[in-house]
């Protein structure tokens, strides 16, 4: 059976062995698939399961973190959490928990450290003095920005020779099925 490059490469503490990970490939050409559906999709979702299990652990293991001396230097939950923090303004914790999808417990132990760092400072809400809000204080503004400026660069690297159309295809394709994984977990709670 021909090995896909990918089966040589497993990282050891990979969730998948190799017979599981050859199992979700693409059916060989010319040998018959049962499980293909009338459409003939089949061939084509198990290539997309397949790329979407190998993009998650590459993510995963190089935590696509950017290049140079801010690679790899912020977790991906605190950078979310610093991306929504960037985006909405000052936030409490169950506002914050609802607009990520994620319970308030998940978001009060993710800020703790970034608090700690100094990232996040904790204030008064405007309206609601008794209400605490979280809010980026200007080290994590600029520490967020230098995390920003890395990733770009490292995407910038990967699709080099993609065309802006091709990149602006990929983003809204992406965007979309981010927001159907979304969906269908917002679905299942």
């Amino acid at each position: 059976m021909p090995t896909h490059p990918d089966m040589t490469t497993a990282h050891p503490h990979d969730e998948t062995s190799e017979e599981s990970v050859q199992a979700s490939m693409p059916p060989t050409a010319g040998r018959p698939d049962p499980d293909q559906d009338r459409t003939g999709s089949a061939p084509l979702l198990d290539t997309l399961q397949h790329q979407v299990a190998l993009f998650a652990r590459r993510a995963e293991q190089t935590r696509l973190g950017g290049v140079g001396q801010a690679r790899n230097s912020m977790d991906r939950a605190a950078y979310l959490l610093l991306n929504r923090l960037d985006r909405d303004g000052p936030t409490g914790v169950k506002a914050l928990a609802a607009g990520m999808g994620i319970d308030s417990s998940t978001v009060t132990r993710q800020v703790a450290p970034l608090v700690e760092s100094g990232l996040v400072k904790r204030t008064s809400h405007p309206d609601d003095g008794r209400a605490v809000v979280l809010q980026l204080s200007p080290r994590g503004v600029s520490r967020l920005e230098q995390v920003r400026a890395s990733r770009r660069e490292l995407m910038e690297l990967l699709t080099r020779d993609w065309s802006e159309e091709e990149r602006t295809v990929f983003c809204e394709l992406l965007t979309r099925f981010n927001q159907a994984l979304s969906d269908f977990q917002a679905e299942g709670s």
